[in-house]
């Protein structure tokens, strides 16, 4: 299969204003030390003990408890409003009380290296909705994002997106944003958010596609590389972090989502400074937005079990790294159409969800945001209500947050 050609929509409201900028971060719980085991009050009087750690399939946490990341995406940082979408209507606290209400336990926060920038001048939000947003910088409005999540027991997994506002790139490097600048503003990212024990991982890249190779040493394409690379540079800054790679979309000529092909870690794993911090990570579709082959399999969807072991579910199934189903939606989850015919998305999205469960997959659904073109969100197009019949489906595996509200 050639390179796909899908594009995520995003629309973006009109209102928007830009502010002035300001440096800024935000440490939440104090550590004597990297290795600091920090407790975490969590529901049913549990408590969680961070960091967490892979062993085998399985994310632990630092008593050996077992963690499962069941979140959502709510993008909007890395697209040139420079802040997560939705707040030109709805207050951040509300948008976050209703995110926990509807029982996710992590939420992965897409970001652009353009954010850091000077000239990323934040627009898209009502400050007197938000006047607590009012004349900071993107990079602060995150801080302030991932603050309130993790103070509601949300787990954070921050999520390199694209390297600029413009979209998203084959490759962790372009013409505009380096190899040395992508390394190093994780490198910062790392040390900023060392001491929120909730902020749990970096995704190191958003769906490489296109040229991008798997283990054959090319400096150029290498992606299994240039994870080692930065997951190493970023364990030494902060070795509490879970190190996420995601998969490609071509491997020895056979063809998958953006992200999603992960069959070269069976030849060449990922190797890391500390092995126990990696987890792999795939992204998966409906047919609505890219019609592939296996959907008019006339075994659909009794064909997908096989297929998903073959692109990443073999991690898992033989014990070999955990893996995080970083993104899969889309607007049906019904098996039929208002016409009776057999819903093809609603199937696909069923199929997965229990193929998820079965096997322990951790997952954060795209997305939050109803304004993803091809997938809808969680939240309807009114950014208020929610999508029962998508928060019905997720709940039937969902795990606990990892700390109570306060």
């Amino acid at each position: 299969m050639g390179q796909l050609t899908r594009t995520r929509l995003i629309l973006i409201s009109a209102a928007a204003a830009a502010v002035a900028l300001v440096i800024g971060g935000i440490a939440l719980i104090p550590s004597s030390g990297d290795k600091k085991v920090h407790p975490v009050e969590a529901e049913a009087g549990q408590r969680l003990q961070m960091p967490l750690r892979a062993d085998g399939n399985k994310i632990l946490d630092a008593r050996g408890e077992v963690v499962t990341f069941t979140g959502v995406n709510w993008f909007g940082l890395e697209t040139n409003t420079f802040a997560p979408h939705g707040l030109w209507s709805r207050k951040l606290d509300d948008m976050l009380d209703q995110m926990v209400g509807a029982g996710f336990n992590t939420m992965r926060l897409p970001f652009s290296n353009e954010l850091f920038d000077d000239s990323a001048k934040v627009n898209g939000v009502d400050f007197k909705l938000n006047p607590d947003l009012e004349g900071l910088t993107g990079p602060q409005i995150m801080d302030k994002v991932v603050e309130g999540a993790t103070k509601r027991g949300m787990m954070v997994i921050l999520d390199r997106h694209r390297p600029t506002s413009q979209g998203q790139s084959n490759l962790w490097y372009t013409d505009k944003v380096s190899e040395e600048r992508w390394i190093g503003d994780w490198v910062k990212l790392a040390k900023q958010y060392k001491n929120n024990p909730l902020v749990v991982g970096a995704d190191l890249h958003n769906e490489p596609h296109g040229e991008a190779t798997w283990g054959d040493g090319s400096e150029k394409t290498d992606w299994k590389a240039a994870a080692e690379r930065a997951g190493n540079a970023i364990l030494k800054e902060n070795p509490n972090w879970l190190i996420i790679v995601e998969g490609i979309e071509t491997y020895n000529g056979n063809g998958y989502w953006w992200g999603g092909n992960l069959q070269g870690a069976a030849e060449h794993p990922v190797k890391l400074s500390d092995q126990s911090k990696l987890v792999y990570s795939a992204h998966d579709y409906s047919p609505k937005v890219w019609s592939q082959q296996w959907f008019n399999d006339p075994s659909f969807p009794d064909n997908m079990p096989a297929l998903w072991d073959k692109q990443f579910g073999y991690l898992v199934k033989q014990n070999v790294a955990p893996v995080l189903m970083g993104e899969f939606g889309g607007r049906s989850v019904a098996e039929k159409d208002d016409q009776g015919n057999k819903d093809l998305e609603g199937i696909w999205q069923r199929s997965l969800m229990a193929y998820m469960k079965e096997h322990g997959f951790s997952y954060t659904y795209w997305s939050w945001n109803p304004n993803s073109g091809d997938t809808g969100g969680i939240l309807n197009d009114d950014w208020n209500t929610l999508n029962e019949d998508k928060v019905a489906l997720l709940k039937s595996y969902q795990a606990p947050l990892a700390s109570a509200q306060d």
